[in-house]
């Protein structure tokens, strides 16, 4: 996983007023937990807004006034009219303890389903997973170029060495539905029909 470094300052005290008074000066409100021990802190607006505008997930080497510790941005608020952050909670990296976060998907390659005019569906743009953090992945790649239409790869199609996958093992992360002008092929039916089966059986089921 990629790496960023983040300057911060500690915070004398907490609270609502004393978090304005951090918005005010141009910095964000922070807090590190995950060890036992919490630790209020403020980065500046600039440096936290530059990384959680990437589509990336980082891990994070805060340095606190000359404090090291290494984490990962659990949680966000955002200003429900700027679209500015407001508070940023950071978990703590244990190199011998599991962390559970959300990791984004890219798709690679051109489908062959789309190709022949059938309609590229991504369902998911992250996946959950839990994993020890010299084991977390930047991102998860998916190849999309064999998939047919009627065809779709699913959670329990990633395997990453160490990366447990915690979303459902059937949930469909990527398909390729059937369009308007498509052009089927003999294994585009079968891909088809197949999906088709699969989606009755998992209705019959709930």
């Amino acid at each position: 996983m990629k790496t960023v470094q983040l300057s911060g300052s500690p915070r004398a005290s907490v609270g609502k007023k004393d978090a304005k008074a951090v918005r005010n000066s141009g910095s964000v409100p922070c807090v590190l937990y995950g060890t036992g021990e919490q630790i209020y802190f403020s980065v500046r607006h600039i440096d936290i807004q530059k990384i959680v505008v990437s589509p990336d997930v980082f891990i994070i080497e805060l340095d606190i006034d000359g404090t090291k510790k290494t984490g990962v941005i659990q949680e966000l608020q955002m200003h429900p009219v700027k679209d500015t952050v407001q508070h940023v909670d950071f978990l703590e990296l244990v190199d011998n303890k599991p962390v559970t976060i959300g990791i984004p998907v890219k798709l690679v390659g051109r489908s062959r389903g789309v190709l022949n005019g059938g309609r590229l569906q991504q369902v998911f743009r992250r996946l959950k997973v839990q994993a020890l953090p010299k084991d977390l992945p930047s991102e998860i790649e998916i190849d999309i170029t064999p998939i047919r239409i009627g065809q779709s790869r699913r959670v329990s199609d990633v395997v990453l060495p160490g990366v447990t996958m915690l979303d459902p093992q059937n949930a469909v992360v990527v398909s390729v539905k059937r369009a308007r002008g498509s052009v089927l092929d003999s294994d585009d039916d079968e891909a088809e029909e197949g999906a088709e089966g699969a989606e009755a059986t998992e209705a019959a089921a709930e």
